[in-house]
């Protein structure tokens, strides 16, 4: 095993410094020196990578967005305001939209607000956009999704106009939208 370093030839490596600690000796130092820095600290152990909030929760927007039968995130209320908020030059983007997260260093927690579309298997649903967000904030992230809160408060019929759509009529017209 000539790839295994032993205490002496990770001394003669580093030269007079003595070997750090039990992770020069564990599995880790075993990958070659690609793997390792010259402290003898694998390159995963040498710092901390901190995510934002603002990352999983548009993450989980875009991941629910890929499932048909959604028609919009977020209640009434706050696709109004995510529509005003839209149109102002430099607004924020509306993708993490009736999404909230908790984020920790290891785990995240999600809670998502959905309306539907009429005549969809909600339960169903339900299933395939948990799944799905899952799938994405774990792997884009590595972070471990330990739940994810669907809330549907509203089912879109085929005959209503879109909250958006009303929205700009309102503002087309020159008056101030009507919230709800």
């Amino acid at each position: 095993m000539p790839d295994t370093p032993t205490p002496a030839t990770l001394h003669k490596h580093l030269g007079n410094a003595p070997a750090a600690g039990p992770a020069a000796h564990g599995p880790s130092a075993t990958h070659g020196p690609s793997a390792a820095t010259d402290s003898g600290k694998p390159v995963s152990e040498r710092g901390r990578t901190a995510l934002a909030v603002g990352v999983v929760e548009k993450i989980a927007g875009m991941a629910a967005r890929e499932i048909n039968g959604i028609h919009a995130l977020g209640s009434g209320l706050t696709r109004t305001f995510g529509a005003m908020r839209d149109r102002v030059p430099g607004g924020k983007s509306s993708i993490g939209r009736g999404i909230k997260a908790e984020v920790g260093e290891k785990q995240t927690a999600i809670d998502i607000a959905l309306v539907v579309e009429y005549g969809v298997v909600i339960p169903e649903l339900a299933r395939q956009v948990r799944e799905n967000i899952i799938d994405a904030v774990e792997r884009m992230t590595g972070l471990e999704v330990v739940e994810v809160n669907i809330a549907v408060n509203d089912v879109h019929l085929p005959d209503e106009p879109d909250v958006e759509e009303e929205e700009e009529e309102t503002i087309v017209q020159g008056q101030r939208p009507k919230l709800k």
